[in-house]
């Protein structure tokens, strides 16, 4: 009885042993980090997901480390074990901003990360009080250009702080319209359109989702949105692109956007899995729902394509970062 007792525990054991580590990491709760405190848009989609997934992923926890502009939940996850079992809620400031933007970064966007795929992206939108809008004759953003060649450094901007995506945003529109304009920066998005609504600042390139209650209530005047095509949410609202053919901003396209990353090295069956698993969520209807809610357009992607994705918007905003003279030390 011994013996075979010792037998069938050796030969269980060498089952396990031949089980892949990817079957492992299926039977464990997956910890989705988000590197943004709750209740933002980030968490809010991720909770969602986590719901959404539990019946093809299992038990999926949501766990918010925020700080340093998202860098303390990004590392965390890049040195996590490449096991199926860590993901990470990476945006536009981890993957493709902050490393232009830290002098020390604790992790590299490209190498130590497994893309799965891309989420959501929400567009900036231009806008302006319509009593200085008024004021100044500035109808649309031909006007607006017009207007700060005339008036070079007159016109100032706000965002929510130095290297944020509406500072950015209106980095590039410097440099494209060959114009200039006084960058002010505030601490928090907030800050920042409650200072537009004020009177304190000209223009602001905000988050369509955080203006989007004011352009409706007829508070902001929205000049155009900041991405190549038009959003879904306000399809009477131009882009800069279109609207600026002749100013020299054909290839205007800014936004903020967020996808899924799993540690480097992880194996591609579970890629594939996690892929599946995300991308089928994004397309059903109550998930699209919640996106379009934020102001959100769904962004899924195969993880070949959202690694491109990334490797090109890291190098877009590198020179946007060095010509805003952004540091954090």
């Amino acid at each position: 009885m011994k013996r075979r007792v010792a037998i069938s525990t050796i030969g269980a054991a060498a089952l396990v042993a031949a089980l892949p580590r990817v079957g492992f990491a299926q039977a464990k709760p997956l910890r989705f980090i988000v590197p943004y405190p709750p209740g933002g848009p980030l968490d809010i989609v991720a909770r969602t997901l986590a719901e959404k997934t539990k019946e093809s992923l299992g038990v999926v926890i949501v766990e918010n480390r925020a700080g340093a502009g998202g860098n303390i939940g990004a590392d965390a996850a890049a040195k996590a074990a490449p096991d199926g079992t860590t993901i990470v809620m990476g945006a536009v400031a981890t993957h493709a901003i902050n490393p232009w933007l830290y002098a020390k970064m604790p992790y590299d966007p490209i190498r130590d990360f497994t893309p799965i795929t891309g989420v959501a992206r929400v567009p900036n939108v231009l806008v302006m009080s319509p009593e200085v809008a008024a004021r100044l004759g500035i109808a649309g953003v031909a006007d607006l250009v017009a207007y700060a060649k005339k008036n070079p450094g007159k016109l100032n901007y706000g965002s929510g702080g130095t290297g944020s995506a509406g500072h950015l945003a209106g980095e590039m529109f410097k440099a494209q319209a060959g114009v200039y304009m006084v960058h002010i920066p505030y601490a928090g998005g907030n800050p920042a359109q409650l200072a537009l609504l004020a009177g304190q600042v000209d223009l602001n390139f905000d988050n369509l989702a955080a203006a989007s209650a004011n352009i409706k209530a007829g508070k902001l005047k929205a000049l155009a949105v900041t991405t190549a095509a038009r959003s879904s949410a306000m399809p009477d609202v131009p882009t800069i692109a279109e609207a600026g053919k002749q100013l020299g901003l054909p290839r205007f396209d800014i936004d903020t956007w967020f996808g899924i990353f799993a540690p480097a090295n992880l194996p591609a069956e579970a890629t594939a899995r996690l892929n599946k698993a995300f991308v089928d969520a994004l397309a059903s209807a109550d998930v699209r729902a919640r996106l379009a809610n934020l102001y959100a357009e769904p962004m899924a992607m195969a993880p070949e394509r959202f690694a491109a994705f990334v490797k090109g918007e890291l190098a877009k905003y590198e020179p946007l970062v060095k010509a805003s003279g952004a540091r954090v030390e």
